[in-house]
């Protein structure tokens, strides 16, 4: 089944010209099987591969990342990984040797708080190179001398070009060994040394100083074949074949051919697994089971000289000394060997300060970890222009982009992000049959710059406007915070005071009764005492008339009409209302309405 990933795909220049060779090789030797994938989709998944050079760092929704030379094999990398401030080192394969061809690892100088390395090798601790070398030709030279053939099974990227360099320079300067030939039988490989051959550049000082003078992938004193047919099985020779485990391929065929003849020789020269034939013939069996399912007996000496570019015991303990992370998560390696180097971590570090966690989860196992991240804000645009003082308030917008923090002046937005700016006017319609001076008049209370325009218009504030329209009352407002909040508190007190606003027309008295119109009269002179103050009042009871001031506003009160007159909208809006409200409470039982003719009752 097909994964349903859909994101991007980066790899190191190297990494993407082996990928292609590599996963054809696999389709190859998998003719006749069930395959994961097809040539169509080989070629698809290329045009999705985007390269990245070491060290380049990328960012993709908000998580950065860039690479480290790791030294596993040629374009291998370690890669950082941030999120939200938590650094995670995904070291994947590496080395911190230098061998023939390979840089060593890089220890990365920046801070990490979880290091996902290998544990292929655990505990285990390799010779140094030199020994290794020595004992790799010592051993073919005494095959070769006793007449035996050699088999060196390989895997045919990194590990064969590491021991071709080594066998090539040592036939070089051993003329007793030149009448040996060598082979070296693996098409994959053959395909990869053209990126060899390419990416010179990416390797260590040695290869590039070689390189100034010749290709150093051109052997002398080795030939490349591509099976049995192209090289004399009869006389002692070196072959270097894959795969490196024998699982099948070039390397198993002869090995089931030549391992009979004690005077022939096998030498392990890599990492091997358990289950492979390769891991079976280092405990040494009396006999071997063929691929056809027969029995046959083992007499060549077998050896082990290993040349994995994996790191060991030694490597590892002084990688996680360098970087000292506080979490530390194992994997790519055996559950024993895993188990072996966490305890042999924890030994190496029990009398130091250097405090952390390892963890060994089994395939498919999540691990969980918490983290408190820093966040940390850029100041931009105007509000970066001067350093504010300590405890000086510092205030702007602030902006969120995946994991990163901005903050800048509301003003410069448009200037220091992509963010699009638009303006928006709000407009918005209510029922409302009273008059637009008593709302003038209800949002003095609120805010002091209440502009009349008109007897149909107004504006709050500079920023609110305002227009009667028939039964309707319109506003409009540019959408601000402060004009949000005006256009609020306006629309909240019209829903609740539109059921008792007069209109703007209020009725004339209709009743003959003189004392009642006298009670009536007395009743709003004390009404507008209580609420502007008697001393705003000057009174004609014989008229039944009063005249009003109130912070250089003048109104002239009939109350035989219930009538006020005054030039300022807002206030004449106010007392009509009072002398409405006053009225229906005075007469609970009348009904009224509006009408040209006045109240009827």
């Amino acid at each position: 089944m097909k994964t349903k990933f859909k994101g991007r795909c980066f790899m190191t220049h190297a990494t993407k010209a082996i990928y292609r060779w590599m996963l054809a090789d696999f389709l190859r030797v998998s003719q006749g099987q069930e395959q994961l994938f097809t040539e169509s989709d080989l070629e698809q998944s290329m045009e999705k591969i985007e390269t990245m050079d070491f060290h380049e760092e990328k960012e993709i929704g908000g998580v950065r990342f860039w690479g480290y030379t790791a030294g596993h094999v040629l374009g291998a990398a370690m890669f950082m990984i941030e999120i939200a401030g938590v650094r995670v080192l995904y070291t994947g394969d590496f080395s911190k040797e230098e061998d023939r061809h390979l840089c060593a690892a890089e220890i990365p100088s920046e801070r990490c708080d979880v290091v996902i390395m290998e544990s292929t090798y655990g505990i285990h601790v390799h010779e140094d190179r030199q020994t290794r070398e020595h004992r790799l030709v010592s051993q073919i030279a005494n095959i070769l001398h006793r007449g035996g053939k050699v088999l060196i099974p390989s895997f045919a990227l990194g590990r064969a070009q590491e021991i071709l360099l080594i066998l090539d320079e040592h036939w070089k300067s051993h003329p007793e060994l030149q009448n040996f030939p060598m082979y070296y039988a693996s098409a994959l490989a053959k395909k990869c040394m053209s990126v060899y051959e390419t990416y010179t550049g990416a390797m260590n000082d040695r290869i590039k100083r070689i390189s100034a003078v010749h290709n150093p992938f051109k052997f002398e004193w080795i030939q490349s074949i591509r099976g049995r047919e192209d090289f004399d099985e009869k006389e002692p020779c070196v072959v270097i074949a894959s795969p490196g485990m024998m699982q099948s391929g070039l390397s198993r065929e002869l090995f089931e051919l030549w391992c009979s003849d004690p005077k022939n020789g096998c030498i392990i020269a890599g990492y091997v697994v358990e289950g492979t034939l390769g891991k079976l013939i280092l405990t040494e069996p009396t006999e071997i089971t063929t691929l056809a399912g027969q029995k046959i007996p083992r007499r060549c000496t077998v050896d082990y000289v290993s040349f994995s570019a994996h790191t060991d015991f030694k490597q590892t303990t002084d990688f996680i000394t360098a970087l000292k992370p506080p979490q530390i998560i194992l994997v790519h390696g055996e559950a024993a060997e895993m188990g072996r180097l966490k305890m042999g971590l924890n030994r190496e570090f029990e009398n130091t300060d250097y405090k952390f966690q390892i963890h060994t989860p089994g395939n498919t196992r999540s691990v969980s970890l918490n983290f408190r991240g820093e966040k940390t804000v850029k100041v931009v645009g105007t509000l970066a222009e001067k350093r504010p003082r300590d405890g000086e308030e510092f205030s702007g917008m602030l902006l969120k982009k995946s994991f990163t923090y901005t903050l800048a002046d509301a003003k410069d937005i448009a200037n220091v992000t992509d963010l699009p700016k638009t303006e928006l006017t709000h407009r918005v319609s209510i029922s409302y049959n009273g008059s637009l001076g008593n709302v003038a008049n209800l949002m003095q209370d609120i805010c002091s710059d209440v502009e009349l325009t008109s007897e149909t218009e107004a504006v709050f504030l500079g920023i609110l406007r305002v227009k009667k329209e028939g039964p309707c009352l319109i506003v409009e407002w540019d959408g601000s915070a402060l004009a949000d909040m005006l256009s609020d508190a306006l629309l909240g007190m019209l829903v609740h005071i539109q059921e008792d606003e007069p209109s703007d027309a209020l009725p004339k008295q209709s009743w003959d009764d003189v004392s009642e119109r006298r009670r009536y009269f007395d009743a709003v002179r004390q009404l507008l005492s209580e609420v502007y103050g008697a001393d705003c009042i000057t009174a004609d009871e014989e008229q039944r008339t009063m005249k009003l001031d109130v912070k250089g506003k003048s109104a002239e009160i009939f109350t035989d009409d219930c009538k006020a007159v005054t030039a300022d909208l807002g206030f004449r809006s106010s007392l009509y209302t009072y002398l409405a409200r006053l009225y229906r409470s005075m007469y609970p039982v009348d009904f009224w309405c509006h009408t040209e003719a006045g109240l009827v009752i």
